[in-house]
């Protein structure tokens, strides 16, 4: 439900109103009480968003690095160079016998 501006054309009260868009305009000034109230113009500040179940990553479309790769540098010698074909098979574990 949006958020509209009143301002009395009488004593020049100026307030919002949270109203549904379906809701007959106000007329009567809270201030004053005469039947001179007029809706203002807003100018449009878009969609706000209050509360605490919206949060900045939730629509982007890239991945995070995962904690494993940003915790350990990639040495050169474990890369495959771009002549070299990737094994399926996994690497060999050597003992620190």
């Amino acid at each position: 439900m949006p958020t509209y501006d009143y301002q009395c054309k009488e004593c020049g009260y100026t307030f919002e109103e949270f109203q549904s868009m379906t809701s007959e305009l106000l007329v009567t000034c809270p201030s004053c009480g005469k039947p001179t109230l007029k809706r203002l113009m807003a100018g449009g500040a878009g969609m706000i968003f209050k509360g605490s179940g919206f949060y900045q990553t939730d629509y982007k479309t890239s991945k995070p690095a995962s904690k494993e790769s940003e915790s350990k540098p990639a040495s050169k010698s474990s890369e495959p160079s771009k002549t070299e074909k990737k094994s399926d098979s996994p690497p060999s574990k050597k003992s620190n016998d």
